[in-house]
């Protein structure tokens, strides 16, 4: 089986409206719940041979601290057609992965991460969360039949789980409120 895990970015900072969009950092909301989810993600077992993700600077900062809740550095990739894109476009760049990659983590923005989820998934209870809201540093985690990333195609894939920061342990979310994230 291969897999898919599809991360929006976290929450980013509007203070400074001089700023082009892909310029934009995170927030501190943002940088907490990007960390909580990679140690959501390290708890989960998740592993990833290769990570796609754009190049903006909310992505960039999103992975940083991800990689620091999961304990492990992600070593992404960034793919400058992944700003912005369609569900098209990412389906056309995940469809270029090498079949012989098991597991992928595409971190992006939406509203094209929550389209493909909404696309690769068959028809279930845990995709009505998804159609709903796909909330900055949410996790999408699709299980896929172990074909070739190009033979890619709708409804495919099963929805594994879907992990939003607000679901995390409010435990978890007040103890790091107060450190320097």
């Amino acid at each position: 089986m291969k897999t898919l895990a599809l991360l929006r970015h976290g929450k980013s900072n509007w203070d400074d409206t001089s700023l082009r969009d892909f310029d934009r950092p995170l927030n501190k909301r943002g940088r907490m719940a990007s960390e909580l989810m990679g140690a959501e993600m390290k708890r989960r077992g998740l592993v990833f041979d290769v990570v796609l993700a754009s190049p903006a600077e909310r992505v960039r900062e999103t992975l940083a601290h991800v990689a620091s809740g999961y304990g492990q550095a992600l070593r992404p990739r960034f793919v400058p057609e992944i700003y912005e894109a369609s569900c098209a476009i990412l389906c056309t760049i995940l469809r270029s992965v090498g079949n012989d990659v098991g597991h992928v983590l595409m971190v992006g923005h939406n509203p094209g991460l929550q389209q493909l989820a909404c696309l690769l998934v068959k028809d279930d209870a845990l995709l009505r969360s998804v159609e709903m809201a796909f909330p900055t540093a949410a996790l999408a985690y699709l299980e896929l039949p172990d074909v070739g990333w190009d033979k890619l195609a709708a409804g495919v894939g099963h929805l594994a789980a879907f992990v939003a920061p607000r679901t995390l342990s409010p435990v978890a979310v007040e103890s790091r409120a107060g450190e320097n994230l």
